[in-house]
C-alpha cells in the first residue's frame, strides 16, 4: 500500500520502520524533522499525496487538528484516514465528520501497547468504524504489526474503550506504588514485597511491566506521565459528558498534576512512585 505516517514518536517511528520492511510505499512526517526515519518527508502535504492509508499517531487533539489542516486537500475518495492518537470521544467524532465530508473513510483505531510492544509488532488495536468493511481495506497492512484488532463498534466507541483501559492501568499502578511505599515504610524489603506479590491475586500485568523500572530507578519513557495525565483528563471529560462520577480517578488526576509539577512529565508513568518517595515539597 501507499502509506503516509504522521507522527514519528516512540510508536509511529516503529510502525514506519515495520511498514517499510514489509514492502509498503512509505512516506513519513513529523512536526520536528526526523530525517533519520526512512521515508521522511519534510512537508506534510507532500507526504500525504497519493496515499491510500493515512495513519495519524500524534499526542493530542490539537496535534491531530494541525495534521488534518495541512493535509486536508490530499484527502478524498479512496483514502482511509486512521486515527491512532489517544484523544477525546467528542474529538474523534468531530475529526470523523471532517474527513468523511471530503469523501474519505475514517477509522477510529487507538491501540494498547507501549514502545516495546510496537517494536515487537505486538500492539492490540481497538477499531471503531461506521462501515462494516472499512477495516478490511487496510487490514493487510496492520495484521503484521499487531497481535490483534478488536472491532468495538462505530466511530467513537474505540476511543471510549481506550480511555477506559488507560484509566484502569493508571489506577492499578497507583495502587501498586502506594502498597509498595507502605510496605517499605514498615520495614519490608522491595525484594520481599515483590516475592509476595508474585503469589497474590493483586499481581497484574502492570506490576510485571513496571517492576524493573521501580527496581532500577530507570524512568525513561515507554508511556510518559504527561500523556497518561492527558488521558485521565480525557476520561474524566467523557465521564462528565455521560453524567458519570469517577471519584478515584478524579483523585488520581490530581496526583498526576503533582507529578508534572515535580518535573516528572517526560518520564515514564512509573515515576509516579517518586511522588511517594519524595513527597510534594522535595
Amino acid at each position: 500500500m501507499r502509506i503516509a505516517v504522521f507522527g514519528l514518536g516512540l510508536i509511529g517511528s516503529s510502525w514506519a520502520r515495520h511498514w517499510r520492511e514489509d514492502g509498503h510505499d512509505l512516506r513519513a512526517w513529523n512536526r520536528t524533522p526526523r530525517p533519520q526515519i526512512a521515508g521522511f518527508t519534510p512537508d506534510a502535504k507532500t507526504a500525504a499525496q497519493g496515499a491510500e492509508l493515512v495513519a495519524i499517531v500524534v499526542a493530542d487533539p490539537l496535534a491531530v487538528h494541525a495534521v488534518l489542516s495541512q493535509i486536508e486537500g490530499e484527502i478524498g475518495p479512496g483514502v482511509t484516514v486512521v486515527q491512532h492518537s489517544t484523544i477525546g470521544t467528542a474529538d474523534t467524532l468531530a475529526f470523523s465528520r471532517r474527513v468523511t465530508a471530503r469523501g474519505a473513510t475514517f477509522i477510529d483505531m487507538p491501540f494498547t501497547g507501549s514502545k516495546t510492544a510496537a517494536e515487537k509488532r505486538d500492539v492490540v488495536f481497538y477499531v471503531g468504524q461506521d462501515g462494516d468493511d472499512d477495516l478490511d481495506a487496510i487490514a493487510d497492512a496492520y495484521r503484521p504489526i499487531s497481535r490483534d484488532m478488536i472491532r468495538v463498534g462505530g466511530v467513537g466507541s474505540a476511543t471510549s474503550l481506550k480511555l477506559s483501559m488507560n484509566l484502569i492501568i493508571a489506577n492499578t499502578f497507583q495502587a501498586l506504588a502506594e502498597g509498595l511505599a507502605l510496605a517499605e515504610e514498615a520495614g519490608i524489603s522491595r525484594e520481599l514485597f515483590f516475592r509476595a506479590l508474585d503469589q497474590n491475586v493483586a499481581k497484574s500485568g502492570v506490576s510485571e511491566l513496571k517492576k524493573a523500572k521501580i527496581f532500577t530507578g530507570d524512568y525513561s519513557p515507554h508511556f510518559a506521565v504527561k500523556h497518561m495525565h492527558k488521558d485521565l483528563r480525557l476520561a474524566l471529560r467523557l465521564a462528565m459528558d455521560l453524567g458519570l462520577v469517577l471519584p478515584q480517578t478524579e483523585c488520581l488526576e490530581e496526583t498526576y498534576a503533582l507529578a508534572q509539577d515535580m518535573g516528572f512529565g517526560e518520564e515514564d508513568f512509573a515515576a509516579l512512585y517518586k511522588t511517594l518517595e519524595l513527597g510534594p515539597n522535595e
